[in-house]
């Protein structure tokens, strides 16, 4: 009997499923975050009779088959790249992205990694990282004896002085787009790294090509919709409890077939 085994493919299915939500739950106040799902595919089929062949009893084609499932298994676990909302924190170095884009950064492995998170921090040395002290591309310092810091929705980031009329040019922050970016690789610390899915970082000027914007002053909230969540988290309770049933259904019928003499 292959129902023992089919639904306990169900139960992992709808075991993964609310691991994937639990960490949306989990992550609801991370800055920028993109919610997950998951998703699902049957598995191979075992054909008891094709579809299309001749029947030995009468002659004639079967217009249908039978064909039996083997389960379920995870199939992908999809990243929503929809934004967030905006919240007003009034940070010079906090910045969020309106539409498309990626802030680049310089991972100690040394390799490029994307991120949304414009909570921006500036080092002993002046130097501007994300609050997991990454270094953005292009790297930006800030001088001492800087007053403020302005940054247009271009990125270009200017310093004001005290004894200075004019701001300072102190460089501009690129964005990076993807032709895919549910294919991003999540590398935790709100940071990505690409992949072939994604295909290759296209690092341009905001507001160019797509690309979204700055707002100074600004973080994106995450895109957790917490009413979904557990909505979609009793659709997987009662999934797996359905499953669990069946798992007993399928085993009292094994018993009665050994009760039979």
């Amino acid at each position: 009997m292959n129902a023992l085994k089919i639904a306990a493919t169900g139960m992992d299915a709808q075991q993964m499923r609310v691991e994937v939500i639990a960490n949306n739950l989990a992550n609801m106040n991370t800055t920028a975050y993109n919610a997950r799902r998951a998703e699902f595919a049957d598995l191979q089929y075992q054909q008891v009779q094709q579809a299309g062949t001749i029947s030995a009893s009468t002659g004639a084609m079967l217009p249908v088959g039978v064909q039996l499932g083997m389960g379920v298994r995870p199939a992908a676990v999809m990243m929503n790249v929809q934004q967030g909302a905006l919240a007003l924190t009034g940070g010079d170095l906090d910045i969020a992205i309106e539409g498309r884009g990626y802030i680049e950064v310089a991972l100690p492995s040394g390799i490029s990694g994307f991120t949304r998170d414009g909570a921006l921090k500036m080092t002993g040395d002046g130097q501007i990282v994300t609050a997991e002290g990454f270094a953005i591309v292009p790297d930006i310092t800030i001088p001492d004896g800087t007053r403020s810091i302005s940054i247009n929705a271009e990125g270009e980031v200017y310093a004001y002085f005290n004894d200075q009329v004019e701001a300072e040019l102190l460089g501009q922050i690129t964005l990076a787009s993807f032709t895919n970016e549910a294919g991003l690789e999540a590398m935790g610390s709100n940071v990505y790294i690409e992949t072939a899915a994604s295909g290759a970082a296209q690092v341009g000027a905001a507001g160019t090509d797509g690309r979204g914007t700055f707002r100074q002053g600004y973080l994106e909230g995450s895109s957790v919709d917490a009413v979904r969540e557990i909505t979609q988290l009793i659709e997987a309770q009662r999934g797996y409890e359905l499953n669990a049933k069946v798992i007993t259904a399928a085993d009292q019928m094994l018993g009665a077939t050994t009760q039979i003499r």
